[in-house]
């Protein structure tokens, strides 16, 4: 319902028009700059995950593995040693080996932390070891074994 004032009527509903060209100048704005806010850098994370060879060396009865079963807890093969024997007793398994051969497996429990292995990795290398390797299960096959896509 409009009023009339000297002739002239006025209307008192909104008018949307130039509101909505004012939003969707702004989502056209943010649209553009939004991919240059990002940090850090862009990782392709692979979709679908495919086992890969397994290194026959880990098999090998003279092949270096230490196990971190828990955190705190490593076993250089079979005996549980503490993390300042680990790093002499690396160092002994090595020195007779071929420098192609000097490599230093790793395999921890799920429920260890990240630190413990980096820790791990660390005192590996000042021993000056440059060859490391992790070991992990395979992936199983079948539709149990898959993950949702994140």
């Amino acid at each position: 319902m409009g009023m009339q004032a000297g002739g002239v009527e006025l209307n008192s509903e909104i008018n949307v028009t130039p509101m909505v060209d004012i939003m969707l100048v702004l989502l056209i704005i943010f649209m553009v700059i939004t991919p240059f806010l990002q940090q850090g850098v862009t990782v392709a994370i692979p979709r679908e995950m495919r086992n890969p060879d397994e290194d026959s060396n880990i098999n090998k009865e003279t092949s270096v593995i230490v196990a971190i079963p828990k955190d705190g807890q490593y076993f250089l093969g079979k005996k549980q040693v503490n993390i300042d024997d680990l790093k002499s007793q690396v160092q002994k398994a090595l020195a007779n080996k071929k420098e192609e051969d000097k490599i230093v497996y790793i395999k921890s429990g799920v429920e260890v932390s990240y630190g413990e292995v980096v820790k791990i990795i660390n005192a590996v290398r000042e021993k000056g070891v440059d060859k490391i390797g992790l070991i992990a299960d395979k992936k199983k096959k079948g539709p149990a074994a898959q993950t949702p896509a994140t």
